[in-house]
């Protein structure tokens, strides 16, 4: 396993991954939809956001936690569910967990998690919150809501920016599915990474663990194009927990959600992986903050590298923030170790950049 101390950004983690994940596992994680436009334009609208230099101000006290429903963050950024975190590496998830509950920060356990949600939110003390996809005529949707609700989540994360799965031609060039069917090109690439493929034959085939229930088979491609306005209703009567709706990039859509009694509101744009024409979300966050006012939950996600994104982000208009592929970079080039020190590394850039601005609190920066 490579040292962590060679990440020193996530372009490190990124580039010890690549090394190391089997190429259809690797365009699995780091790709977007269609040419990646959409993911080149994100990125560079977030490269084009300055931060104004503040000089001979008394920053040497800095905080960085923020309050979140009611909970207190170490840090104003936390983990964006993603699909299939053990591929990164074996019990993923459950490193995932571990560095959410030492750092008080939200883990978004996704709909296609390879942990089963009970043990997450037991491994992360609580600090996990479930994100949900509407699928078919939304019959498994609402049992995994019930089964959440059992389990003691008291956040749902309802991502709705998927009516249908987005294209994504480097993972469907390597034949990805899941559960994985392993052909001539899948074996052949498994076996020029050596290293990965005998640590998860080890562990155990990664499966999409909150599916191994009775009544229920979870189809990654099936439709999910029938979710309504009176399904959030539905889903807002029947969840008395907060309730957040992730992959918001209008500001119609943002007032009507607000509107609907939804508790947050998460700008997203999938990382780019569902829609490649979609705007850059750090470009629409100020115009979606002015239009549901100052007091409202609002969060961001999407392409965030660093932790001077971050705080554009703040800066922009959002309250929280959350990082997503980096994180499982992190573990595929250096395990634990690895994860825990790029999350240091996003910490340090963090409070550096509050330093080198004049902030000395990262709480509620766009007023």
């Amino acid at each position: 396993m490579t040292s962590a101390k060679n990440i020193h950004s996530a372009a490190d983690a990124r580039r010890l991954a690549k090394r190391r994940l089997p190429w259809m596992i690797f365009d699995y994680i780091d790709g977007a939809a269609g040419s990646e436009a959409g993911a080149d334009r994100a990125r560079a609208a977030l490269d084009g956001v300055t931060l104004a230099p503040k000089v001979l101000r008394d920053v040497s006290v800095r905080d960085t936690s923020v309050s979140l429903f009611g909970r207190k963050a170490a840090v104003p950024f936390g983990i964006a569910p993603m699909g299939m975190c053990n591929l990164s590496g074996p019990n993923a998830d459950l490193m995932l967990a571990r560095l959410a509950a030492k750092h008080g920060v939200p883990h978004g356990v996704s709909t296609v998690a390879s942990t089963p949600m009970e043990q997450i939110l037991e491994v992360s003390e609580g600090n996990a919150w479930f994100q949900l996809y509407f699928s078919g005529d939304g019959a498994g949707t609402f049992t995994l809501v019930e089964r959440a609700k059992a389990a003691g989540y008291e956040t749902l994360v309802v991502t709705v920016d998927v009516p249908e799965v987005g294209r994504r031609p480097r993972e469907l060039r390597h034949g990805f599915k899941m559960p994985f069917r392993i052909g001539p090109k899948q074996f052949v690439d498994f076996a020029l990474h050596p290293r990965w493929s005998l640590t998860s034959l080890f562990a155990g085939k990664p499966q999409m663990a909150n599916f191994l229930m009775d009544g229920y088979d979870f189809d990654r491609t099936e439709s999910r194009a029938k979710a309504t306005w009176d399904t959030l209703a539905r889903l807002r009567e029947m969840w008395s927990g907060n309730l957040v709706v992730k992959g918001v990039l209008d500001v119609e859509d943002a007032k009507r959600l607000k509107a609907a009694g939804v508790d947050a509101i998460q700008v997203s744009s999938h990382g780019s992986r569902q829609l490649e024409s979609a705007p850059a979300p750090i470009d629409v966050l100020p115009a979606i903050r002015a239009a549901v006012g100052d007091d409202f939950p609002l969060f961001y996600d999407s392409g965030l590298r660093s932790g001077e994104d971050v705080l554009k982000a703040l800066n922009a208009g959002a309250d929280f923030a959350f990082f997503g592929r980096s994180l499982q970079f992190a573990i595929a080039g250096a395990g634990e170790a690895g994860l825990e020190q790029l999350w240091d590394v996003f910490t340090q850039e963090l409070s550096i950049g509050m330093a080198q601005t004049g902030i000395t609190s990262v709480n509620k920066l766009y007023l």
